[in-house]
């Protein structure tokens, strides 16, 4: 069964942008992050990838994924409602819009993932929904050195419980530093 892997990229201070809400500062190394050997790796292993409804709509027109999206593989978007038009898409590259949840979110793309890796990612509130609901095997998190003092967290709202982790890999590539945990389950 596929291991689901949560995460995305932050500041050094935690934020996933900056005091307007643009995450552009964390990306600045973007053409090096998608020609290294880690966006590589991350592409080959992932089969399915669950996305937020607020990071689905950051493409200026949702079209654009079915040709230009990293990960060609069947993406679960979690919604309320669905959208009223339903975006482009190609052979590899399919969006489902699920509104019953992120359990139900991770499940279906787990079933669309097989053996291969569901990424978790493109949004904080559903990173931090996956990690609450002990959905999340691993989580993978890119730190730039930039300190944001932003809007918002990757990691508020996740509740009292700690949650240890296990560190997996630290690797580096353009500005940032690329951390892998395993989620410690008891």
């Amino acid at each position: 069964m596929a291991k689901v892997v949560a995460g995305m990229t932050m500041s050094l201070d935690g934020y996933i942008n900056d005091r307007e809400g643009s995450p552009s500062r964390l990306y600045e190394d973007m053409e090096e992050l998608l020609e290294s050997s880690i966006m590589k790796e991350a592409i080959e292993n992932t089969g399915a990838v669950v996305m937020g409804r607020k990071a689905y709509e950051m493409a200026e027109d949702p079209d654009l994924y079915a040709d230009n999206y990293e990960f060609r593989v069947p993406i679960f978007v979690l919604c309320s409602t669905p959208p009223k038009k339903h975006p482009k898409e190609s052979d590899q590259l399919t969006f489902t819009f699920v509104t019953e949840g992120i359990e139900q979110a991770v499940a279906q793309a787990k079933e669309a993932a097989g053996e291969k890796e569901v990424l978790v990612l493109a949004g904080a509130q559903t990173v931090q929904s996956c990690i609450k609901a002990g959905l999340a095997d691993e989580l993978e998190i890119d730190i730039m050195p930039v300190l944001l003092n932003g809007k918002r967290r990757l990691f508020d709202h996740l509740g009292d419980t700690p949650i240890e982790l296990e560190k997996l890999q630290v690797r580096e590539v353009g500005g940032r530093t690329s951390i892998r945990f395993r989620v410690v389950k008891k």
